[in-house]
């Protein structure tokens, strides 16, 4: 490995890879394009953060395997937060990751499509989506009555939750939409256990300061310093 890839870690495949090779990019949104995860920042606003940060930490690892089950265990734990509790979050905590905007400012240079797929929440993904320039958004919705949240989610079109399932249907239905095939002109990026699904169809699957589950499935591991690190194994 050289100097410029000493904060990554590659397997699977021999860097450089052709950037004009791929059409599509599909990022995680929570600890891997921001520096958070919103569900455990709105319920520290609450005053419910160890709570819901340890269920949060266990799905992300791999331990509680029903992505679906833990996050409505969370939500629940937040019945009754104030709406306004969101804006604080957005306000004070959200912060893009290192290399964030500069990665998707180059992969759109390049030509390629980007797809934020998020087990989040729409009030974020708006926002995140907006300042990255995606193409699609796929993201949950809270459930708001009376100005607090119910502790559920809205029925979307396409479903309830945004799961490591859906993440995955949604990368192939948008390579499908624009004629690419998502096992050579795909690109998955992520941090949780819930990310793998869609990793996994993925032509190159990157790790972003993950856990030890995904590092270890990923072709390219970032474990330091900035998103962009990426463009080092694209040429």
């Amino acid at each position: 490995m050289t100097d410029t890839l000493a904060a990554l870690v590659t397997q699977g495949f021999t860097p450089p890879l052709r950037l004009s090779d791929f059409r599509l990019a599909a990022f995680d949104m929570d600890s891997t394009l921001i520096n958070i995860e919103c569900i455990d920042e709105i319920a520290a606003v609450a005053g419910k953060k160890a709570e819901v940060a340890a269920i949060t930490e266990a799905a992300m690892r791999g331990e509680i395997t029903d992505f679906k089950d833990s996050l409505r265990r969370r939500l629940a734990l937040l019945k009754g937060v104030p709406e306004a509790a969101l804006e604080q979050v957005l306000r004070e905590r959200l912060q893009f990751n290192p290399g964030a905007r500069e990665l998707c400012a180059a992969l759109k240079a390049a030509g390629l499509k980007l797809l934020l797929v998020s087990g989040g929440f729409t009030y974020f993904t708006r926002h995140v989506a907006t300042e990255l320039g995606m193409d699609w958004v796929r993201s949950n919705e809270l459930e708001i009555a009376d100005g607090r949240l119910s502790g559920g989610l809205v029925m979307q079109a396409w479903g309830e939750i945004c799961d490591g399932e859906e993440k995955r249907r949604m990368l192939l239905a948008c390579c499908a939409e624009i004629g690419a095939d998502a096992k050579t002109q795909a690109i998955a990026v992520g941090d949780g256990a819930n990310d793998l699904p869609m990793m996994g169809a993925a032509a190159l699957s990157v790790a972003y300061c993950a856990k030890p589950k995904v590092r270890e499935q990923a072709m390219v591991a970032i474990n330091a310093g900035g998103l962009d690190q990426v463009l080092s194994v694209l040429r």
